[in-house]
């Protein structure tokens, strides 16, 4: 068997049209493997299980600190608006991180789960009743991104006439374009603005919190914790819905079920979450010293990302009879270790109600193209649709 000594790329239409295919070649290389993320950009890939954990969870042998990398790539990259280092959680370690962590975890600990689930049924009622008489609609962009979004930028209090420049900066960031850094300013502009009136002004609103907040973060560091929050709020739970949408419409075990209520939605997050990841390729890290992992000698500073979703389908539990499992958490979608995701539960919580919210008003969802012609989003970090249109009996007004 030939092994492709070449970085393999991990972007553009044909990675996203079947990635796991790509993991599968990727994996002959052993634990870790040589990919692209964009032209010219080199890094290595975790696509075992057992190797994940062991990154994720080893703080001595590596940092979240890319400053290093950094430097070898061109300031324009499109991936450093996800990459670059900022004084955020994500890029720090030790008491650093702890102290930026516990502003976004004591923020998203301020809303009650009950609360919560009804700020975002009533959003989803909202958001359906502008396309349910019509019979058609494409849930990734009248509903999917739209429901984080009005979450996020309420919790916020981004001003309502800029909540679609939030949206719009948020997905053109994550895809690694030519655009992504233009995206990222236009995030932070927003962002910069409220953090200053909050200075002056303080309100009941998350952005107040984190000015106020008793670790004392100076503006820069407020106004990248909340770009950081919006980023990792938004885009992961938009993926998380339209990709469990998705598995509703499309597979057969769920045939007649999308008027299931919360163990249908439930269960097919779950199947998401193993095997269709919202982020599939992230936690960035780098080696502190030259090393051996699992086999691999790899550099001081060299980019090493995980791949949840090739580590997740080497390890996914059984699906026994063709019945649906639920409850199985030890997949690596929300990460792992000290960088795990914070806002797991609340992200949980706004994805199973916007589909129950979907399918008890519009039981008979059909997808109006094909399956296999979907489109899915390029970008080596994301598994995302473009679009997932369908249609359905109108309701009346």
């Amino acid at each position: 068997m030939t092994v492709e000594t070449r970085p393999t790329p991990i972007y553009g239409p044909v990675f996203a049209a079947d990635p796991q295919l790509v993991y599968e070649r990727l994996r002959r290389h052993g634990a870790v493997a040589p990919v692209e993320i964009a032209p010219g950009v080199e890094a290595l890939l975790v696509t075992d299980y057992q190797a994940a954990l062991d990154l994720l969870r080893d703080t001595d042998t590596f940092s979240k600190d890319s400053r290093a990398w950094q430097a070898t790539v061109p300031p324009d990259s499109p991936l450093l608006p996800v990459l670059g280092y900022r004084p955020t959680a994500l890029f720090s370690d030790g008491a650093t991180h702890a102290r930026y962590r516990a502003v976004i975890t004591d923020g998203l600990a301020l809303f009650e789960p009950h609360r919560l689930q009804r700020q975002v049924a009533e959003a989803a009622h909202q958001l359906i009743d502008r396309f349910a008489g019509v019979g058609h609609a494409d849930l990734i962009a009248e509903y999917a991104r739209q429901l984080p979004a009005f979450v996020l930028t309420t919790w916020f209090g981004v001003p309502e006439e800029q909540h679609a420049d939030v949206v719009a900066a948020i997905t053109g960031l994550i895809e690694s374009t030519a655009r992504a850094g233009a995206a990222y300013g236009e995030l932070v502009a927003v962002v910069t603005a409220m953090v200053a009136e909050r200075r002056e002004r303080p309100r009941h609103d998350l952005a107040s919190w984190f000015v106020t907040h008793p670790v004392g973060l100076d503006d820069d560091e407020v106004i990248r914790q909340i770009t950081l929050t919006l980023i990792a709020g938004h885009e992961p739970t938009t993926n998380l819905i339209g990709n469990a949408l998705l598995r509703l419409l499309t597979d057969a075990r769920y045939a007649g079920s999308l008027f299931g209520g919360a163990m249908t939605a439930h269960q097919a997050i779950d199947e998401v979450l193993w095997h269709e990841p919202p982020m599939a390729n992230l936690s960035a890290h780098y080696p502190r010293y030259d090393i051996t992992f699992h086999g691999r000698e790899i550099k001081a500073g060299s980019l090493v990302l995980v791949s949840y979703a090739a580590a997740n389908s080497q390890a996914a539990p059984p699906t026994e009879g063709g019945e649906l499992r639920s409850g199985d958490s030890a997949h690596l979608a929300w990460a792992a270790g000290p960088h795990a995701c914070p806002a797991r539960d609340p992200a949980l919580l706004i994805a199973i109600t916007a589909i129950e919210q979907l399918t008890s008003r519009l039981s008979d969802l059909e997808l109006a193209t094909p399956a296999g012609e979907l489109l899915w989003r390029p970008g080596p970090f994301h598994r995302a649709l473009v679009h997932l249109p369908v249609r359905f009996a109108p309701l009346a007004g």
